[in-house]
């Protein structure tokens, strides 16, 4: 680890507390209700940080988390809190990280460099993707593309605003959630919509 990633390690836990204490608001997106998505998101598939290839169909009738994640970031932190989530609803929910450069260079590692850092600084043992995966922009992955089209999700227009953007699928292959990076998810609104019975 980096003496850069250090500070940040060791600044998320009091962004996360001042951001409470203001109670400054990030943004939380939901459907309307009983929305089904015109586009299936299991028609498509990812590299696989190890460099398969892995099918969204393997996510079918389970709860997915998909969030993109940075090394060196002011949100890093939250692979714990990610991975704390994967630990507690372990059967429940499935998270798939995905590792991207997008957002001011803050993913400059290698596949083998990123994965050896998850693991070792936050015991990450849910799936990541390889850095491979574009998350906006004209060379934008089709999963990215599905979660920010409306034309496809059925609802939302929203790009990851930044490095730790949020979107919760559920059981039926339905975008049901979307949020904003400074949200936790450990918060009460994220385990809120989370937890949210299958519509």
């Amino acid at each position: 680890m980096s003496a850069r990633q250090k500070v940040l390690k060791s600044v998320y836990p009091v962004l996360t507390k001042i951001t409470r204490f203001f109670g400054v608001k990030t943004d939380v997106k939901t459907p309307p209700s009983n929305l089904a998505a015109p586009v299936s998101l299991y028609d498509y598939s990812f590299e696989g940080i190890a460099g398969d290839t892995v099918s969204m169909k393997n996510y079918t009738g389970k709860k997915l988390v998909i969030v993109n994640t940075a090394s060196d970031c002011g949100y890093t932190g939250q692979y714990e809190e990610l991975q704390q989530l994967y630990h507690q609803e372990k059967g429940n929910i499935e998270i798939i990280g995905f590792p991207a450069n997008d957002f001011k260079q803050q993913e400059k590692g290698s596949n083998e460099a990123i994965a050896a850092f998850c693991k070792k600084n936050y015991g990450v043992s849910f799936p990541l993707a390889s850095k491979a995966v574009v998350v906006k922009g004209k060379e934008q992955h089709q999963i990215f593309n599905w979660l920010s089209d409306p034309a496809k999700n059925g609802w939302n227009g929203r790009d990851p605003v930044w490095n730790f953007s949020k979107y919760i699928i559920d059981e039926k292959g339905n975008l049901v959630g979307y949020f904003d990076p400074g949200v936790s998810p450990l918060s009460a609104e994220f385990l809120a919509i989370l937890h949210a019975p299958q519509s």
